[in-house]
């Protein structure tokens, strides 16, 4: 016979039990013992043929008043069993546990006092266990309550607090078990109990050490042990999730060095849903997922892939089969921008390339040439729209320095014109509203200077937003976007993709910072790249600005999609040799 603690689940009634039946035993007068101290009395079981579960032969009732306790606690402590050997008894099994259970004085208590003599006779906790027939866990139960403060192991006694209280306050320092008193002999407070009380001792985070991915040695904070069990609890939260990342983040690139394609972070206590997914092995694309739950447990799933990018490459693979004719080209498995912050980049970008146009008039007469030369039927003036996605971005372009600059502009080019009163707006949406003979009759009494200076504006006016025109001229007038522009609320709000943030956050804080926070959530990834550019914490950038705002664009990860990067590619060559 093996004494040991078991999972609930891992138990089922046997069906030689000669209380089974289908109706559910009434433990009423067990019940209450049972919420307050436990199962003190060992079930009988012995393993019923499948891995690592076993059939209960006696103990239907405790059995089942655990079930009861565990429903309303929504989880309950491993249960102390006598595990059968091949050739045991079960009559003379179950009988030996009654007579040694007879002799053990049932008030844990005064259990804890005989233990504590025993021991001061030499006595081990595995010969005590043996002695009364409990577990030699239950023996490190007892003797753990004396670390409990004289008034606490009274109030026990007296049943005024009950076990599971008693087994975080193990955990208490001795100023903590103070301080919990004083809540206790107080009517008027409400003193934190059961599960409230491990938050409370633990500061509203109960990690266990079992969920560390690395060496303990290597965390410098307080571990909380429990004394009832055999598990320890981290005490600085906050220590524990930046050395967890930290592993993350070297399993991640371990990952990578191996071989696979990509591997996914998930947002903390988001789950992996393989429903959704189809398994790929990593010679066809197939990518690594982890996931981190808000206990710290972290999972990963090798080889899988979504089932929308499986469809993808099984349709690319079908010509490929037949041939190679007609393969579809692969894409990049996620974009590294949502389309409204394409359009928020968009409009910023065109906003301060036309800014830096109007001070190049020689520049803007070639571009107004090349507008020309290169339209296809009547040459039609229209101002960019600078049509928004969103009231966000609208009012994040209109309040920049470089379109505020721009509208200044304006109203100068439109005093040169002697029309100060006009605008452009979706009633009129061009310059067909002046009159052409009256424009022209002005710019005749214009110097040359103030006409290149109008033919800038007007260039720049209508130059197409988000278009590669905008980062050919961006590049060659070497534009920097940091002399008008910053990231804004807007900027941040349409930050989403975990990678691409965490990338950022290594940019402005380091590749240290961005590991020990890579599995927490992007929202705090943000707040530390604002922090950083507020000058709020240390940054290893000052002046940063993300690759998708420099001229020529920079990705922000080296796989994605973006649409300003896809324009200059097609520009780049032509560019850089002119």
């Amino acid at each position: 016979m093996q004494l040991q603690h078991i999972p609930l689940d891992r138990l089922d009634v046997s069906a030689c039990n000669m209380r089974n039946a289908k109706r559910t035993p009434d433990v009423a007068d067990i019940l209450p013992s049972i919420r307050a101290r436990g199962i003190l009395q060992p079930l009988l079981v012995r393993p019923n043929g499948e891995p690592d579960r076993f059939e209960v032969v006696a103990g239907r009732r405790r059995h089942a008043a655990a079930q009861v306790v565990a429903e309303e606690r929504g989880e309950i402590e491993p249960l102390p069993c006598a595990v059968m050997e091949p050739g045991d008894d079960a009559a003379a099994l179950e009988a030996s546990l009654i007579e040694n259970t007879a002799r053990l004085d049932p008030d844990e208590m005064s259990q804890h006092e005989t233990f504590v003599r025993l021991t001061r006779e030499g006595r081990s906790i595995a010969e005590i266990a043996n002695l009364f027939g409990i577990t030699e866990l239950m023996v490190r139960r007892r003797l753990a309550l004396g670390n409990l403060l004289p008034r606490i192991r009274e109030a026990y006694r007296a049943e005024a607090i009950d076990a599971e209280t008693v087994r975080h306050l193990t955990m208490a320092s001795k100023a903590q078990q103070k301080a919990w008193l004083k809540l206790f002999a107080d009517p008027e407070q409400r003193v934190p109990r059961g599960w409230q009380l491990k938050q409370w001792l633990l500061g509203g985070q109960s990690i266990p050490t079992s969920v560390a991915l690395f060496p303990l040695e290597a965390y410098a904070g307080r571990i909380v042990t429990d004394l009832f069990g055999e598990e320890g609890y981290f005490a600085d939260a906050d220590l524990f999730w930046q050395k967890q990342s930290e592993a993350v983040a070297a399993k991640r690139d371990a990952l990578l060095a191996a071989g696979w394609s990509e591997v996914v972070v998930l947002e903390p206590g988001q789950h992996f849903q393989s429903w959704d997914h189809e398994k790929t092995p990593k010679g066809k694309g197939g990518k690594v997922f982890i996931t981190v739950s808000h206990r710290g447990e972290v999972e990963v799933h090798e080889g899988w892939l979504s089932r929308r990018e499986a469809r993808r490459l099984a349709r690319k693979a079908e010509p490929e089969a037949k041939g190679g004719e007609g393969a579809e080209t692969a894409k990049p498995a996620r974009p590294e921008v949502t389309k409204a912050m394409q359009n928020y980049l968009d409009l910023h970008r065109h906003a301060l390339v036309r800014l830096a146009l109007i001070g190049e008039p020689g520049v803007a007469l070639r571009l107004l040439v090349a507008h020309t030369v290169a339209s296809s039927g009547h040459w039609q003036v229209k101002p960019e729209p600078q049509a928004a996605h969103s009231d966000a971005i609208a009012e994040s372009v209109a309040t920049s320095p470089a379109q505020q600059a721009f509208e200044a502009e304006r109203q100068a080019v439109l005093a040169l014109l002697d029309r100060p009163d006009y605008h452009h707006s979706a009633a009129q949406p061009g310059y067909d509203t002046l009159p052409t003979a009256a424009v022209f009759a002005r710019l005749l009494a214009l110097s040359d200077a103030d006409v290149l200076r109008v033919a800038a504006f007007v260039m720049a006016e209508t130059l197409a937003a988000g278009s590669a025109v905008v980062e050919a001229a961006g590049v060659h007038l070497k534009v920097d976007a940091g002399a008008h522009w910053r990231p804004d609320d807007a900027f941040f709000d349409l930050l989403r993709e975990r990678a691409v943030v965490n990338a950022m956050l290594a940019e402005v804080a380091g590749r240290t910072v961005a590991d020990a926070n890579l599995a927490g959530k992007v929202k705090v990834q943000k707040q530390i790249i604002r922090d950083c550019l507020d000058g709020k914490r240390s940054t290893t950038a000052e002046g940063w600005l993300p690759g998708w705002m420099a001229f020529p664009v920079r990705m922000a990860t080296e796989s994605g999609v973006l649409g300003t990067a896809e324009e200059w590619a097609r520009v780049r060559e032509l560019i850089e040799t002119a």
